[in-house]
């Protein structure tokens, strides 16, 4: 009996790992880097689980070159990371001086990596907004101010680094800034409606208002960088969303309509960007508290990204009922009908080990806007990891387990189902600041003693190593 053809992956995919500047870099005031509106936040009491925040991270702005050795050591053909905006505007604003510092360090990071035969995949914007901004205007809030501001910025980025960058993502994740940030308080700046949590904020109007200012951000630097800049630097540019496959609690359908629902308001930015318009469920439930653009603003929206930049991690089963307006009111749970989970548990609560999720949502994805779709982030946080000793953390039997699964799906889809994926990043590279989880919450391949900073490959990490370089997922 013949021997199956290797199923490889295909000749220009991206294999890599992603991070995100806050969440690694450390160094909050060296070399002229300005405030993010995470840096005083992350000092509130209670704002981080365990009561830390990102001064030091994983230390990776001084311990860059060790990074960089690791990657290499890895084998990965691409590295995706963030540029701090207040490292290149210490303010933030157009009319605010650049930090010549910011420019150099990236740039010796893009050129390091290039020599190491790996590809920069670059995110201009992953939740850190400069606080003078916050400060000065409201930043989000304020669409007409954020949208100069921001597109200044991503120029200069594109002045400075585009002649070796040729894959950028504009924001990454609308929803988690609009819903944790305006919405539930969560995230900074940490503005919701409950008193308890914060003393200003409009849950029932920020959420949407920031939303519409990022996506309009977003769109205004695509349109900068395919008009002056794509001519000569050639790259691909898009912004990434977050969002988890929805699927029926059972064959109600009551809940097969939930579903969609769910995917309404967890990925509806998709639709403003690729098709021109909001979900009609999203304009149904919020009626005119949700803004619109005007025609000429649309023209400048629509097909503002040139791929699917995806971010997901697990599956929801939904039921109708739900009473939280950013879920689209839909109850999620992982519990099946007849009392069984959908898959293992993370330490996150709002993450289970479902690998045919990921299937599905890259095939509904696939089939509803017709792009290449780059996966950016995808992993999981191995449950009580933090509380164990180190040569238990480096065995992280179900971290590998979930890569197995999700890996089998990718490579399916692209052979079975002729998606075109064209990357694949699991988060993370390192373990690092979890935002609201601080450093009790572990995604990295890499485990971080952050007594230390030493870093010490997972189990994971090697499993993913030889996938890559076998080009078969098993």
């Amino acid at each position: 009996m013949a021997t199956p053809p290797i199923r490889k992956l295909p000749k220009n995919f991206l294999w890599g790992f992603a991070t995100a500047s806050f969440q690694i870099e450390g160094s909050s005031d060296v070399d002229g880097r300005g405030k993010s509106i995470w840096d005083d936040f992350a000092k509130i009491p209670g704002k981080t689980l365990d009561g830390k925040n990102g001064d030091v991270a994983t230390d990776s702005y001084r311990l860059w070159k060790e990074d960089l050795a690791l990657l290499a050591d890895y084998g990965v053909k691409a590295y995706r990371f963030s540029i701090s905006w207040s490292r290149i505007i210490p303010l933030g604003g157009r009319d605010d001086p650049v930090n010549p510092k910011g420019i150099e360090f990236y740039s010796k990071l893009i050129d390091a990596l290039l020599e190491n035969g790996i590809t920069p995949f670059v995110t201009l914007y992953h939740w850190d907004l400069p606080q003078a901004l916050h400060d000065r205007y409201g930043g989000w809030l304020n669409k007409d101010e954020i949208v100069k501001d921001y597109v200044n910025y991503t120029r200069i980025c594109f002045e400075a680094f585009g002649d070796r960058v040729k894959h950028w993502l504009t924001i990454n994740e609308p929803w988690c800034v609009a819903i944790l940030g305006y919405g539930r308080g969560v995230f900074a700046p940490g503005r919701s409606s409950d008193r308890e949590r914060s003393p200003e904020g409009d849950s029932s109007t920020e959420p949407w208002i920031v939303g519409h200012s990022i996506i309009f951000a977003h769109a205004n630097a695509v349109k900068l960088y395919r008009e002056q800049f794509k001519p000569t630097q050639k790259g691909q540019i898009g912004i990434t969303l977050n969002g988890d496959w929805a699927m029926p609690y059972d064959d109600n359908l009551e809940n097969v309509d939930a579903a969609q629902h769910a995917l309404d308001f967890a990925i509806g930015t998709s639709d403003s960007i690729h098709l021109g318009h909001y979900p009609p469920y999203m304009r149904e439930v919020l009626g005119n508290r949700m803004p619109d653009f005007t025609a000429d603003e649309w023209a400048i929206v629509k097909g503002s990204s040139d791929f699917y930049g995806m971010n997901t991690y697990t599956t929801n089963l939904c039921r109708a009922g739900g009473d939280d307006e950013f879920q689209g009111n839909v109850d999620y749970t992982f519990t099946r009908p007849d009392g069984t989970q959908l898959g293992t548990q993370a330490h996150s609560a709002w993450l289970q080990d479902y690998p045919e999720g990921f299937r599905h949502l890259l095939n509904y994805l696939w089939k509803r806007y017709k792009l290449p779709i780059f996966v950016t982030e995808n992993g999981f946080s191995v449950k009580g990891e933090n509380d164990m000793p180190l040569e238990q953390v480096l065995k992280d039997n179900d971290r590998i387990h979930y890569f197995q699964g999700t890996t089998a799906s990718l490579i399916n889809t692209i052979h079975d189902d002729g998606v075109d994926i064209r990357s694949y990043f699991p988060w993370s590279f390192l373990d690092n600041f979890e935002w609201a989880d601080g450093y009790s919450t572990r995604f990295g391949v890499t485990y971080v003693d952050y007594e230390t900073q030493k870093r010490y490959p997972k189990d994971s990490a090697k499993w993913l190593i030889k996938v890559r370089f076998c080009s078969e997922i098993f």
